[in-house]
């Protein structure tokens, strides 16, 4: 990332551009002026996880879940805390494999809870199963190192 960085608003959609030197957290969407951060996952349907895979030069965790999961149910208050821990190095999305079928059957989902670690469209890393925030928050630290 140069001199900005580019990251899609959870709330409007809103492809916005951060000086790379400014406090992240700090940063407003140029159109809804909500925060682009807010220590919540973002929940997103197959349009806008296709927006923030193209446009969003942050990596994202991505969790692939089904509101009839237990174990997805589970995990939920989980993967919210670890947002809290995880931005702004990474934007954490929600995705409903129900609603999203074409996404889960790209990447091959076949079981759920799944975890996804992308950066500019590639995955990165995956995992399945009900995890807490600790677990999440440092197997999406090793996920980017490597």
């Amino acid at each position: 990332m140069s001199g900005t960085f580019q990251l899609v608003c959870g709330h409007c959609g809103q492809i916005n551009r951060l000086p790379a030197g400014r406090a992240p957290t700090q940063g407003k969407c140029g159109k809804c002026h909500a925060p682009l951060f807010s220590g919540h996952p973002i929940e997103v349907d197959q349009a806008a996880f296709e927006r923030h895979v193209a446009h969003s030069d942050l990596p994202l965790l991505v969790d692939v879940w089904a509101p009839w999961c237990g174990p997805c149910r589970a995990m939920a208050p989980m993967f919210a805390r670890a947002a809290e821990a995880l931005e702004p190095r990474v934007q954490l999305l929600k995705l409903n494999s129900d609603e999203a079928p074409e996404i889960s059957a790209k990447f091959g989902i076949s079981g759920i809870p799944t975890l996804l670690l992308l950066q500019k469209g590639r995955e990165l890393a995956r995992i399945s199963g009900a995890m807490d925030s600790q677990r999440i928050v440092a197997w999406t630290l090793s996920g980017l190192r490597q």
